[in-house]
């Protein structure tokens, strides 16, 4: 044994002497920074909104909206959605796959043990007994594989922004969805309302012609528009129905169109803060994934690099028996041997090298979508911005377009029954009502939307008192240890 452990300690001399003088290389890789893009001092649209200026987004964005049952949709979505639930699974992968690369930094053991009866000679008593122990561990000259390690944790890291930015999407996709079933049964409200004031100006003109006041024109255009109207509130009623089933989908329920939809659409307060660009690279988790990705490609290019250098490893096999269990455990049988192995690669059809240049294109690949990804998050931002001022101008244009509309519909309908109006007036003055009322519905929903996809563009905070709960679940998974 004392020959065996003087070997080990001079093949770890020459480690030693290795490891001193080429403990590590140059990285020579584009950091985070490589992107070349600066985030400007403030937004463009910014001044458009001057209440934002410099503050920090809003805590819980859905409190904006001041309704108890959008919270309860979103914290239903949160605790169900099966995208939600399968990438807080992607986290419990993630983690098993770095504690397996980092694994390979430890030494590696297996042990077999046998017993036997030796019946040939008749005598049962006869037994025999062996155990054979193999211990192999590579040491880390260059970092290699402390590098495979940092990549698994990197990955990790961006699992755990992956659930986040799926959180922060379900929660926005269930407030729209919201927004577009409340929209579609105003949608339907209105078009009943036009069903039934085409149905009564029907009758006035079905009066005015037995009369023999009308034209049989003018009630063929009547009942025209009234078929028109059933088409019209029959598509209401099918938009309706799917804005439903698109909500309940994110519910993780059955898609049966079985959730009543409010009264009417908020008003969106004041814009509140929206920090700056700057902040939203911190703030965006699928910025933060992009980000550790291209950190884990940059360490897998370096590990590739690596792997062309010298290999120093260990290993030994013993084994040990005899007719006794006290045998087995005679350690100057079972550390038989101790073997230090340096190894250089040499000829690998040149699979190193193209894995050297892969994880290299890999990172740039990394770096470039990860650009995209930010002016991509910048112009989602002033784009909403945008829309708060655009979407505004539309609302108060509409309001008093609709106004003017009724009032002209109510002068229509009068100059009609006495007579000295035509049925084209009154249609096209009903139809010119009905066209801005929907149109205004429309902008509103078109508002309350913008401001969800801002804080979906800003990362904006939102209640989040389910967060747990998917992780919760998925770190249980990992307990079952149910073949």
């Amino acid at each position: 044994m004392s020959r065996s452990f003087a070997f080990a300690g001079a093949v770890a001399a020459v480690a030693a002497v290795l490891l001193s003088g080429c403990a590590s290389l140059p990285a020579d890789g584009p950091g985070l920074s490589g992107t070349g893009l600066q985030p400007p001092a403030h937004w463009q649209g910014e001044s458009q909104a001057p209440s934002s200026s410099g503050a920090a987004p809003n805590r819980n964005w859905l409190a904006d909206f001041d309704d108890a049952r959008l919270n309860a949709l979103v914290a239903e979505a949160l605790a169900h959605n099966h995208d939600v639930l399968a990438s807080a699974a992607r986290i419990s992968q993630a983690r098993a796959l770095a504690a397996e690369s980092g694994a390979a930094r430890l030494p590696t053991l297996d042990v077999t043990g046998l017993g036997s009866d030796s019946l040939v000679q008749k005598a049962p008593d006869a037994q025999s007994y062996s155990l054979k122990a193999s211990v192999s561990w590579e040491a880390d000259l260059w970092g290699r594989l402390a590098d495979r390690a940092r990549a698994g944790a990197v990955d990790l890291k961006a699992a755990e922004a992956d659930y986040a930015a799926a959180r922060l999407s379900i929660a926005a996709q269930t407030a729209l969805a919201w927004f577009d079933l409340t929209e579609a049964a105003q949608q339907i409200v209105l078009a009943r309302d036009d069903l039934q004031t085409r149905q009564r100006a029907t009758r006035l003109v079905e009066r005015r012609y037995a009369r023999g006041v009308s034209s049989s024109l003018d009630l063929r255009l009547a009942r025209s528009a009234q078929a028109g109207a059933e088409a019209t509130l029959a598509l209401r009623e099918q938009q309706r129905a799917n804005a439903g089933r698109r909500l309940e989908l994110l519910l993780g329920r059955y898609p049966a169109n079985a959730i009543a939809a409010a009264a009417q659409l908020p008003v969106p307060g004041p814009l509140r803060g929206i920090g700056t660009p700057a902040d939203v690279l911190a703030r965006r988790p699928d910025l933060a994934a992009a980000e550790a990705r291209l950190e884990a490609a940059h360490v897998r290019a370096r590990e590739a690099r690596k792997a062309l250098l010298p290999r120093l490893s260990f290993s030994s096999s013993a084994t040990s028996g005899g007719a006794a269990v006290k045998d087995l455990f005679d350690l100057d049988t079972l550390f038989g041997s101790l073997l230090g192995n340096l190894a250089q690669p040499v000829f690998r059809g040149g699979a190193l090298k193209a894995a050297v240049k892969r994880n290299r294109a890999a990172q740039r690949e990394r770096l470039h979508a990860y650009a995209a990804l930010v002016l991509r998050a910048w112009r989602e931002t002033e784009d909403a911005l945008d829309g708060e001022r655009y979407l505004a101008r539309r609302e108060a244009a509409l309001q008093v377009s609709t106004r003017e509309a009724r009032e002209a519909e109510r002068l229509a309908l009068r100059q009609y029954g006495r007579g000295v109006g035509t049925i084209f007036e009154l249609l096209d003055a009903q139809r010119r009502r009905i066209s801005a009322e929907s149109q205004f519905i429309a902008v509103r929903k078109a508002h309350v939307a913008n401001r969800v996809r801002l804080h979906l563009a800003i990362a904006g905070d939102f209640d989040s008192t389910t967060r747990p709960q998917a992780v919760k679940t998925a770190a249980l998974a990992d307990e079952d240890t149910t073949p």
